[in-house]
């Protein structure tokens, strides 16, 4: 269900929003939710990216796409997205009630939301499942966590000297230019072009070639902009926190050399757990804007596997997980080839082809990019495009 949100905002998006959309394609800041959209009633004063991750909040903790709450008509008008509708109301009170219940019982800490009740259904479950409870659980190693009191394992330093071993030798990598395929929703679940320039020790640009039109994600080591065909406002600004934090992380991991100084307030005590079969060590850091993250270490290659980054919401902490693989020497240094991205309104995978490494990069490649620009495209039966 994740899957059709996601098609569907896309497709709203590229179809219907562009043109409205211009107007707030410059703003400095970001825009804040009832800026862009209309009849917000409870979700006002967050930024635009926060509302969007909101949203996807909701369908994954319902398991459900956008014309679950909406009318059907707002996959072609996206005026018909602010019509009020019973589920849209019930939802207006969820959030209320939650925001209530954690004010009253856990000093207004975010502990219980929507996903605590529903997990993945529209209706929360009242009845216990014998199946669930006499089944052997599956770990999902992205909800593993310290440990009080467990033995002492390998120091942080320990486990990314070995990672940064692993490499080669990382500081012979100043900046690189990249060139690959980028497979995602917003494509269409088809391979488009991808280009990627990065620049030491925490700048990056990325731009994806959709039939849409090019969506541009930069940064530039203190600020950064999404221009995107597929988002409600062409030009945004990453507000402060989660949004800039997650960018400052993957422009600081295109560059093993920095890692260290990449987060804040280094954490082990995990217990062992597995990816793919393979096991893991992880280290958790914290970002300059508060955002906790963890990095997933392969045991035996000490390679970076994952990242995993919480977004906070205005409902809940939302997830980013970007998987690596594929690694291959470039320059004397292992790089990742291979990169699926997963959030809980998309995901995306990334294959690179072409890597150039230590060549000369414009500096204005990482400034604020221009708004992007919706090309019209046609949607054949078959999935295709043209």
């Amino acid at each position: 269900m994740t899957r059709l949100w996601r098609r569907c905002v896309s497709a709203v998006v590229i179809a219907a929003l562009a043109p409205a959309a211009t107007a707030q394609s410059v703003s400095p800041k970001p825009p804040v939710a009832e800026e862009v959209f209309k009849n917000v009633q409870v979700l006002k004063g967050i930024p635009v990216g926060e509302f969007m991750d909101t949203m996807g909040f909701f369908s994954a903790s319902l398991g459900s796409n956008c014309v679950h709450c909406h009318v059907d008509e707002s996959l072609t008008h996206w005026e018909k997205f602010a019509e009020d509708v019973p589920r849209k109301r019930v939802a207006r009170q969820m959030i209320q009630m939650v925001n209530a219940l954690n004010k009253a019982n856990f000093g207004g800490a975010r502990v219980v939301t929507c996903y605590s009740c529903h997990h993945g259904d529209v209706r929360p479950e009242s009845v216990p499942s014998l199946l669930s409870q006499y089944s052997l659980p599956v770990e999902d190693p992205n909800k593993v966590e310290i440990v009080p009191g467990a033995p002492p394992g390998p120091s942080a330093d320990e486990i990314l000297d070995k990672y940064i071993k692993a490499l080669g030798d990382p500081q012979r990598l100043t900046s690189f230019i990249a060139k690959g395929t980028y497979e995602g929703y917003d494509t269409y679940e088809q391979k488009v072009p991808l280009e990627i320039f990065a620049k030491t020790p925490n700048q990056r640009a990325v731009i994806v070639h959709t039939q849409s039109g090019d969506t541009t994600t930069t940064f530039d080591g203190r600020s950064g902009w999404v221009a995107a065909v597929d988002k409600p406002v062409t030009l945004l600004t990453l507000s402060p926190g989660g949004e800039t934090d997650g960018a400052r992380l993957e422009a600081s991991l295109s560059f093993a050399a920095y890692i260290k100084n990449s987060l804040n307030a280094w954490r082990v005590g995990f217990p062992l757990t597995a990816i793919n079969d393979r096991p893991v060590q992880i280290v958790q850091g914290t970002g300059a804007g508060g955002t906790r993250v963890k990095l997933y270490f392969d045991v035996e290659s000490s390679l970076l596997v994952r990242s995993l980054r919480y977004t906070n919401t205005a409902v809940g902490l939302v997830p980013t997980q970007i998987d690596y693989s594929d690694y291959r020497e470039v320059s004397g240094v292992r790089m990742p080839f291979h990169w699926v991205v997963t959030w809980t309104d998309g995901q995306a995978t990334i294959d690179l082809s072409d890597v150039q490494a230590n060549v000369p990069i414009d500096p204005d490649r990482f400034a604020r990019p221009a708004p992007a620009v919706v090309r019209q495209i046609k949607v054949v039966p078959s999935g295709t495009t043209r």
